[in-house]
């Protein structure tokens, strides 16, 4: 049995999604003798006539959970936050030629924002959440560290949070690895033991991208060119198109053309014109150096001066060794030892020492005049 709670123990709010991680994190508290409560974000109420949207059935799950712990559970609508913060600055890049990450963004503005202050008006000492990562107090100062599991270490997705939020932030499952949270749930018989994770975008779910966007993304049709400058296919909007990107790009087989796959090179918005090759490797693919902006350290300042370190440019990379040195307040030059491929802006990149998550920030458009230029015929 877990131990009752007393009043002595923190008050700590889980953010309970309905999946396993997050009742896992409510059990470990409670066995801990903390006083659980839980609370169920609401975040999307967009019209969801496809059936994408599982928000019923994990809120029934959550519920489920709740009842078998015996941890009082609140619902709480944040969809307004979550338009005006996450989903209108999605849009808004989307539009700009940017490949944003939603759920940076989603952690930063809502669950470790409005989320934590509800919490804490209501009485909470502190929240929870089902994230594989880690919060070690040390030298006077908090340190994002990554998840035990490297399969499920989430991170990459968690650069921004900054002291004040990591003082009150648990992440009980950081510890352990996927399939231990899974047996803990089991032994408990915690009705959602077996479910299947969560993927798509935060709190919007598993969709089909390009009819999603395009609900609120007018069509904007347009020529695919060569850099040379010829014509090989028509796009419907380069929203909906990526750095790299190889599927979906409608160009059959031409004549005298090799039998290789395209991929995406750049997106021209002023002539509204996507431009891509044949070439996997293609220079316009690889980048060894990038700026970013909107950068974020989560000590608190920059470091002094140049920092060697290792970052990834997207989630489940393998680490790359790198060179970062502050521009100012908010962007950041960076310098890897090797070029990565399709290094994309509005994504971000995230620096690490070892385990210790540093920080990262947002990679900035590159100047495209060169490639605009040799594809202007």
């Amino acid at each position: 049995m877990s131990p009752s709670p007393r009043p002595t123990e923190p008050a700590v709010t889980v953010g309970l999604s309905g999946g396993v991680d997050s009742a896992v994190s409510a059990l470990l508290l409670q066995r801990r003798g903390a006083r659980v409560s839980a609370v169920f974000m609401k975040n999307w109420e967009a019209d969801d006539r496809e059936g994408y949207c599982a928000a019923a059935q994990d809120l029934a799950d959550a519920q489920a959970v709740c009842e078998r712990l015996g941890v009082a559970l609140e619902a709480v609508n944040f969809s307004d936050a979550y338009w005006d913060r996450v989903f209108e600055r999605f849009l808004a890049d989307h539009r700009a030629g940017l490949t944003p990450n939603p759920d940076v963004l989603c952690n930063q503005e809502i669950k470790f924002h409005a989320f934590l202050e509800h919490a804490l008006n209501r009485g909470a000492d502190r929240i929870a959440t089902g994230h594989y990562a880690r919060v070690e107090h040390a030298g006077g100062r908090f340190r994002l560290l990554r998840g035990a599991d490297p399969e499920k270490d989430q991170s990459y997705f968690l650069y921004t949070l900054g002291q004040g939020v990591l003082g009150r932030v648990e992440f009980p499952v950081g510890h352990l690895t996927k399939p231990e949270v899974r047996r803990l749930a089991a032994e408990a018989g915690l009705p959602n033991h077996a479910r299947k994770g969560s993927t798509g975008i935060c709190f919007i779910g598993e969709r089909r991208f390009r009819p999603f966007l395009a609900r609120f993304l007018p069509l904007s049709p347009g020529e695919i060119r060569t850099l040379e400058g010829e014509v090989v296919g028509h796009h419907e909007g380069l929203a909906f198109y990526t750095l790299g990107q190889r599927r979906g790009l409608g160009i059959g087989g031409r004549r005298g053309a090799r039998a290789a796959p395209w991929f995406v090179l750049a997106k021209d918005l002023g002539r509204n014109v996507l431009v891509v090759a044949q070439d996997h490797e293609h220079p316009a693919l690889l980048s060894k150096v990038l700026t970013l902006r909107e950068i974020h350290w989560v000590a608190g300042s920059a470091p002094a001066g140049r920092l060697d370190c290792t970052a990834r440019i997207r989630y489940r990379q393998k680490d790359q060794p790198c060179r970062a040195t502050p521009l100012s307040e908010d962007r950041c030059r960076v310098e890897f030892a090797r070029p990565q491929w399709a290094a994309t802006p509005g994504q971000s990149v995230v620096f690490y020492d070892g385990d210790e998550c540093l920080g990262g920030g947002v990679i900035e458009p590159s100047d495209p005049a060169g490639i605009e230029a040799r594809g202007s015929g």
